[in-house]
């Protein structure tokens, strides 16, 4: 049986909710994992209100649709994150440069997130947990191991009471490993299993696009986490190393072609979506495969089409026997 398909509305959260659903049932996708933002969903009415979710509801049966996952990313990022002024562009207008204030205000927002999910019939949500120490990567000037420690403890600290209503309401969060983060790569992700004692309540959202231009490469990481892989993004991304351009993006907007990576629509980059199904397939991961759709090069209707009709082609079962059965005597 072949895994959904659906779309991430986080890249259309400037059409109306009803207009991305109708786009996302023409270009074929079996359902959604909705944004948080725009006016996709509003957590705290999804929360309080049941007719606001029985709203939401009919507009996805009408257009053939269902919900997988609810994405928080943005408020999710205002927990952890150091403040500067990019943090004020996803918190209410009224907070802005009030870092203590948006961050009690995200902390709320995640904790109603999870009563959102558990309203709309969703198990999962994705997102961002934000980093302390993000700013601190290169180590110069120094970064002590004590401010890694406290880092870790601090996001700890921050997410264990958010976790708690997660727990409560019966849903699971799937951070995206992805910069910025506190779980970036491989092993700062394999550290923040660790630090929350391999809590149930946290998983990952694997998404290949930010591991290949590290380096990372993409199944491997599958293969290892499969067990905390509650949700998947289907995203590409090209590297292009020139001898001029490096992997930190020289400060050039994404799509310009002097970079030396860019996101691409599905297909038109060098992740290795064949041996990312083989995995999901050794792993039992039966979950949606939901395509967020970033491409600066390519317009984006056409590409969201595409894309599904790429996801559907490259997802192919398991087989149910061994190649060599019919040779036995």
């Amino acid at each position: 049986m072949s895994r959904p398909v659906t779309l991430f509305t986080g890249q259309w959260a400037d059409l109306p909710f009803e207009t991305i659903c109708e786009k996302a049932a023409q270009f074929g996708y079996d359902g959604l994992e909705i944004a948080c933002w725009g006016d996709h969903m509003d957590v705290r009415k999804a929360a309080t209100d049941s007719a606001y979710c029985d709203e939401r509801k009919a507009i996805l049966k009408k257009n053939g649709l269902s919900v997988w996952a609810l994405g928080a990313h943005l408020s999710g990022q205002c927990v952890g994150d150091l403040w500067d002024p990019r943090l004020d562009g996803f918190a209410p207008a009224e907070l802005a440069g009030q870092p203590e204030k948006i961050r009690a205000w995200a902390i709320e927002e995640m904790k109603y997130t999870a009563q959102a999910a558990h309203n709309m019939g969703c198990e999962i949500v994705t997102g961002f947990m934000g980093s302390p120490v993000w700013k601190y990567w290169y180590s110069f000037p120094q970064t002590s191991e004590k401010m890694i420690d406290d880092a870790f403890k601090e996001i700890v600290d921050l997410w264990s009471p958010i976790f708690d209503e997660f727990d409560r309401q019966n849903v699971r969060f799937a951070l995206e490993v992805h910069p910025t983060e506190i779980a970036f790569d491989y092993y700062t992700a394999e550290r923040l299993l660790e630090e929350f004692k391999f809590r149930d309540t946290l998983g990952f959202n694997f998404d290949p696009s930010h591991l290949i231009w590290q380096g990372v490469t993409p199944h491997i990481f599958l293969r290892d986490f499969i067990d905390k892989v509650y949700h998947v993004h289907m995203k590409d991304a090209a590297v292009t190393l020139d001898g001029k351009a490096g992997i930190l993006g020289s400060h050039i907007e994404f799509g310009d072609t002097r970079r030396g990576w860019n996101f691409r629509s599905l297909g038109h980059g060098d992740v290795d979506f064949e041996n990312i199904i083989r995995e999901l397939n050794a792993g039992g991961y039966q979950g949606p495969l939901s395509v967020e759709w970033e491409d600066s090069g390519m317009e984006r209707e056409y590409g969201a089409k595409e894309a599904c009709e790429f996801v559907r082609a490259v997802d192919f079962a398991p087989s149910n026997l061994a190649f060599d059965d019919a040779m036995k005597q």
